[in-house]
């Protein structure tokens, strides 16, 4: 039974302990923070109630080294806020319901005697006391500055600068400079620290830098204090003049004297050694003003002295002045040599650009001739080929208007061939079957009593047309008269005519007949040329005409009338200008 009852009892516990609540900020009992001064700080303290549960008190304390703890301030859900001692106005909550919100305690202005342990003390109901501890650290960014020493040419070894700097934890110091010196540095009980920057002085340290560099654990990188080296130093005077020679009736004329000191000079004092200053000669800050022409008697030795703080320096400078008759031509000269120079230099520009023209000149005609001779060759090789062309087709286009002429003639002939067959008996009866005349195209002569003469007059205009005819397609013609062969090759009978030149061959006697056997001929009842002489040239032509009456007829037949070329893959067409028929 007793077993049982703790059993139960124990049961209870564990369910009470699952069902109480938690912290939610901080997470750990104990948490350490870190502040710095003059800042607000925020200790976290935040606990979350289960259900059923409630906060009944919230209480901040502090520990103290001995131990105890000292209350900064309380707040109940039915009394309310309340602080205690010192804290009572430095300190305050977070929220305005710490019972039932965030507990957190607010610290505004943080000091360094607001360091260390701090617990956030939870009364609830009916879980009872949580408690969360925090540890803080309160840090101060360093303070720091630079006190400049003034330092004067030629004083001893010593101090040139001074940089402090105090905080917590405590800062270290260090020099950023190209000087040569030596640093001294010391560290204060109170946590403060300084450095010290010694060496000797000289005009050349003057402006230079000497930085002081403040390091720290609360800065991202160190604090730089800027600063220049002061060193102070008499005048060091020196004179000059904007005019490099002087001479007699030189206008505007002035000497300069340039005090060069540290601090800046307060006078300049200017004289002529051995006497007083020119008449017309006047003082204007560190400038010796000429107020008129330069005289001759204007010669002599000028004395500037520079004054300041820490001394005075004096320097001379002599004066010779020439005669207007003796100025040296150095100006005149340099101007003539310049002029020169930009005067050659235009010329030889000029001339380039002449000659570069030129040359584009040239180039542009000769350029221009090229593109002349190969149009020219185009042109040329363009009418070669036209005429090849219309040769070719001008010897078909003859030898059908003879065609024309032949149909004409045989349509309108007062005989047909029908009718010389039906004459036989006529024919014969007049002059008997063996002595019957034909014509050049072997037709039997039909005679008209009457009109005998005429036709013999017609007919011999028809030979000499058709001799004019020949001869002119024999010259015109680009085809050999064998196939294949330049018609140089073809051996032909000339007549002599007079005795004196010769005579082109006779085509005239060209008649209709059976194609030669060949097998690019076109079939069907098509006729060949065959030779046929003249009456006046039966018996000399004879042989030539042959040969030539042959030749002629392995490369055409006539078809309907048509003289046309035998089609036949060995010909070869060669250009008058290459091949010409040769007489031999």
């Amino acid at each position: 039974m007793e077993s049982t009852r703790t059993l139960t009892e124990l049961l209870l516990l564990l369910i009470a302990a699952c069902v109480r609540g938690a912290f939610v900020e901080p997470l750990q009992p104990s948490t350490e923070l870190l502040s710095y001064t003059d800042t607000q700080t925020r200790l976290p303290c935040h606990y979350k109630t289960a259900e059923g549960e409630s906060v009944v008190q919230v209480t901040w304390n502090k520990e103290l080294p001995d131990g105890t703890k000292e209350p900064i301030i309380m707040n109940h859900f039915s009394e309310g806020l309340r602080g205690f001692g010192r804290y009572a106005d430095r300190v305050k909550f977070e929220s305005f319901a710490p019972t039932t919100e965030s507990s957190a305690l607010l610290l505004p202005n943080t000091q360094e005697s607001d360091e260390g342990v701090y617990s956030c003390h939870i009364s609830t109901f009916p879980s009872g006391n949580f408690e969360r501890r925090i540890k803080l650290t309160v840090w101060t960014l360093p303070i720091s500055s630079l006190d400049p020493v003034m330092m004067v040419e030629g004083d001893p070894f010593g101090e040139v600068a001074s940089c402090r700097a105090v905080g917590k934890p405590v800062p270290w110091l260090t020099w950023d400079t190209d000087l040569p010196g030596r640093t001294q540095n010391r560290t204060a009980e109170s946590g403060a620290v300084s450095s010290r920057y010694f060496l000797h002085p000289l005009r050349s340290m003057n402006g230079k830098k000497l930085d002081c560099l403040v390091w720290h654990p609360g800065l991202e990188k160190p604090r730089r204090i800027s600063n220049r080296l002061v060193v102070q130093y008499p005048p060091d005077p020196i004179i000059s003049s904007p005019t490099s020679h002087w001479y007699v009736g030189l206008e505007g004329a002035a000497l300069v004297c340039e005090g060069r000191g540290n601090p800046e000079p307060q006078s300049v004092i200017w004289k002529r050694k051995g006497g007083v200053l020119p008449d017309g000669v006047s003082v204007v800050g560190e400038k010796l003003l000429f107020g008129r022409a330069v005289q001759l008697n204007d010669s002599g030795t000028y004395e500037c002295t520079v004054k300041n703080t820490v001394g005075s320096e004096k320097t001379e400078y002599t004066l010779a002045i020439s005669e207007k008759s003796n100025v040296p031509l150095k100006d005149n000269l340099l101007l003539i040599i310049i002029g020169t120079s930009a005067g050659v230099l235009v010329l030889v520009l000029v001339i380039v650009f002449l000659i570069v023209r030129r040359r584009n000149r040239r180039a542009t005609k000769r350029l221009e001739t090229e593109l002349r001779k190969t149009r020219d060759q185009m042109d040329s090789l363009s009418r070669q080929a036209s005429f090849r062309r219309l040769n070719s087709y001008s010897s078909v286009s003859r030898m059908q208007s003879e065609d024309y002429a032949i149909d004409s003639r045989a349509k309108y002939s007062q005989m047909s061939l029908d009718r010389v067959k039906s004459s036989q008996t006529s024919l014969g009866g007049k002059w008997g079957p063996e002595t019957v005349p034909k014509d050049e195209f072997g037709r039997p002569v039909v005679w008209s009593e009457d009109g005998e003469s005429v036709r013999s007059a017609e007919m011999g205009r028809e030979k000499q047309e058709l001799r004019k005819k020949a001869e002119s397609f024999k010259k015109n013609s680009n085809m050999s008269l064998d196939s294949g062969l330049p018609s140089s090759l073809v051996p032909l009978k000339v007549q002599p005519d007079d005795g004196n030149r010769h005579k082109e061959p006779d085509l005239g006697h060209l008649l209709e007949g059976d194609i030669p056997s060949s097998g690019d001929s076109p079939p069907g009842d098509d006729s060949i040329l065959e030779s046929s002489t003249t009456e006046g040239y039966e018996e000399e032509d004879v042989n030539g005409s042959e040969q030539l009456s042959k030749t002629l007829g392995k490369m055409f037949y006539t078809r309907n009338g048509y003289l046309r070329p035998i089609e036949n893959r060995n010909v070869i067409f060669l250009p008058n200008n290459v091949y010409k028929p040769q007489v031999v």
